[in-house]
């Protein structure tokens, strides 16, 4: 069964379908992103996958499409002092939350990538490689990840000095190098670098 045609099948049993996923949830820096995404019944978006699998040109080409297309959709975040305070997992959920609330639209069921769902006033289920099942979980993770690269750039020209443009926050050698040189600045999420501090006394 293709990504449209599972959405379909969920649709003729529970109504309107929306779909849920986070976007830099292993970052070091930055703030983790959620989308959610209403697609009409009879709408097919050609080249709809799991963003990961995507290249940076294509996400953003599908980007525009979706938006275009959905019938509704909301992009949210939480901040590195909510992951901070709540943990990654609980700030990915409240991000995820926040994008279902934000809907124009009221939908009957809420799929969400991965094991757990946000405390959700609809009925929801957690879809395992739901981006890779779904159409609407990847149309949100598209959209989830490609905004959350554009809020990185925006970092890289507040922050030039770790090269964010490049890793987007992950924890490639080039940001363990930055972080060596400038040390943490308050984008970074602290949480993440204990082990990192631990080495560095």
């Amino acid at each position: 069964m293709d990504l449209y045609e599972y959405d379909k099948a969920v649709s003729e049993k529970f109504g309107i379908v929306c779909g849920v996923d986070e976007a830099g949830r292993g970052p070091l820096a930055g703030d983790v992103y959620a989308a959610a995404v209403v697609f009409d019944r009879d709408t097919v978006i050609e080249g709809i996958n799991d963003s990961k699998k995507l290249s940076e040109k294509k996400r953003e080409m599908l980007f525009d499409k979706i938006t275009s297309k959905a019938k509704a959709y909301c992009i949210a975040r939480a901040t590195v002092e909510e992951i901070e305070a709540l943990n990654i997992l609980n700030a990915s959920m409240l991000a995820m939350k926040r994008a279902v609330e934000g809907l124009d639209t009221e939908p009957d069921i809420v799929l969400v990538d991965g094991n757990k769902t946000p405390d959700l006033n609809q009925k929801s289920a957690a879809i395992v490689k739901g981006d890779a099942t779904s159409q609407s979980i990847a149309a949100a993770s598209i959209l989830a990840k490609v905004a959350r690269d554009k809020y990185m750039k925006e970092l890289a020209e507040k922050y030039p000095q770790y090269q964010f443009e490049k890793h987007k926050g992950y924890g490639t050698k080039l940001h363990y190098e930055m972080l060596d040189k400038y040390g943490i600045s308050e984008v970074h999420r602290p949480s993440f670098l204990k082990k990192y501090m631990e080495g560095k006394q």
